[in-house]
Order: structure tokens, then sequence, then C-alpha cells
């Protein structure tokens, strides 16, 4: 299993180092299947899905086969006088045995996965604190020197002034003013909670969705395999606003993030604007090389 979920999550180089606005990171127009994954837990999440389906599906055509049986075998007109068999011992055993295996092949992955979701494989690097609103988001990087900024919605009349134009990497209802910013492989703790209605802090290619209550603190974590920008939502009814309080997180290198935490803390937005500098320097220097 190790090595099919390594194969699953291996990313190529010149593939981790294009735009940031790669498909994994926001939903595409008529996805029905998960966001490529970002993160080893959201691997993990993908292949108990596609293995669950290896029980979902035939158990849902035998039963669909056994109904299309009893309703044509038994009908009023083939079948005049109703059977009367009322025990049937083989049969029982069938389908207590069976149900009863199945859950067993289900429960113990699905308790692996419970189990990681909640346990990281190692101390978080970093805590980041993030408080839903009506109709937006706090965060707080607790570390020795703490960092607080909100994160709204970008606006459409904002994107000229916040240099986030272009809507493939900065889509509409999705793109924020304020992202989080995060260093690539660092396992990250994210407190979770809200200061005024229930929220839930959701973030679709980490693996991520826990719920912000009030007065209580719940506590999840993610740690990025690769860099790049990734969006997120509220994810529980908060109020008339509620489909407008999106999360975005930026991963970036070891480098990027030392520099914008530093200048973070004297000037968010000249921070902001210098990292997206330095990540479109950075795109331009491998299409240059590409060539």
């Amino acid at each position: 299993m190790k090595k099919f979920l390594a194969g699953l999550g291996a990313v190529s180089p010149v593939v981790a180092a294009s735009s940031a606005f790669a498909a994994a990171g926001q939903p595409t127009p008529w996805q029905l299947s998960f966001q490529d994954p970002a993160s080893a837990l959201m691997e993990q999440i993908i292949w108990f899905e596609r293995y669950t389906l290896w029980f979902i599906v035939p158990i849902t055509l035998l039963v669909l086969g056994l109904l299309a049986w009893c309703i044509v075998k038994y009908r009023a007109s083939a079948h005049p006088v109703p059977s009367r068999t009322s025990h049937n011992t083989l049969i029982e055993v069938i389908w207590t045995a069976g149900p009863v295996i199945i859950l067993l092949f289900l429960a113990v992955p699905s308790f692996q996965l419970l189990t990681a979701q909640y346990n990281p494989e190692q101390e978080p690097d970093m805590t980041i604190k993030a408080t839903g609103m009506q109709w937006n988001w706090e965060y707080e990087y607790q570390d020795e020197e703490p960092l607080i900024f909100s994160s709204f919605m970008l606006r459409e009349q904002d994107r000229a002034d916040a240099g986030k134009e272009d809507l493939a990497e900065f889509p509409r209802l999705l793109a924020v003013d304020n992202e989080v910013v995060v260093p690539v492989n660092t396992t990250v703790r994210v407190l979770v909670t809200a200061g005024d209605v229930i929220h839930a802090f959701a973030m679709p290619s980490f693996g991520v969705k826990v719920d912000a209550v009030p007065g209580r603190i719940n506590e999840t974590w993610f740690n990025a395999n690769r860099e790049g920008i990734f969006y997120g939502q509220c994810s529980e009814l908060c109020g008339k606003d509620h489909a407008f309080m999106p999360i975005a997180i930026r991963v970036v290198s070891q480098e990027q993030f030392d520099s914008w935490r530093t200048q973070a803390q004297a000037d968010l937005g000249e921070a902001n604007r210098a990292l997206m500098a330095s990540i479109r320097d950075e795109e331009t220097n491998v299409a240059d090389a590409g060539n």
C-alpha cells in the first residue's frame, strides 16, 4: 500500500515547478472526483475512496440483480401462489457472515485513516490559529513573534491593486486578499475556532475539514508536499454570506517563507507583493530553462 500511495503522490519536477494555479489547488468545471492531492493524508483518503468502491459497486449490482430476479420470477402472473418459506439456515448464515466480513475489510483501513488524521507523524513545526467570523477568516501565527491578520474574499474592484487579475490563478469567489503562507514539506498544526457561529475549515487538497465552534478549539494538521496556491471554503452554513468566505493557503519554499515571515511582521501587504514577485520570477526562470 505504501508503494502505491508513494506512486500516486509522485509529482514530476516540471509539474511541481509550474505555475501556482495548478488544477490541484482548486475545483474544476464538471469535476466528479476529488481534487488532486497535495499531502500524503489526502492521498490516503483518495486510496480509501477507490478501495471502498470495490465493495460498493458489486454489492449495489448484486442487490439490483436480486430485486430484478424477485420481481420477474415471483410476479403474480407467473407465481399465483406465494411461497410460505419461513426459514433457511444457509441463507441466514450467508447474509449474516457476509456483511460482517465486508465490514471488517472496511473498518480496518478506515480506523487507520482516522488515526492518521488526528496524529501527525512528527511534532508540528509551526502552529496557526484559524478563527471563522461572519464572514471572513482571521489567522494567527503562534510563534515567538505572533503575526495576526484577516483574510477576506477578494473583491473584483480590488484585483488590479492586489496584482491578482489572473482569474486562472486567483479564481472568482475563491481568491482572497491575504493568503495563509506556509513552507513546503512542513507539518503545520491548525487550531480552529469561531468568534460568532459555527463555521468549518476545509481544504480539499490537503484532506482537511474540521468544524470551527465558538468557545472551543479543534485541532487538525497538514503537510503540503508541493508548492502552489490551494483553495478551500467554509463548509458549514453560517449565514447569508456563507458562500463568500474562502480559504487560500500558499505553499512556498522554506527560503521564500522565511523572507515573507520576516517582512510580514512589519508590512503584510508589502510582504505579499514581494512573495508574488519572487514566485513569478521563479516561474519565468523555469520557463526559460525549459526553452
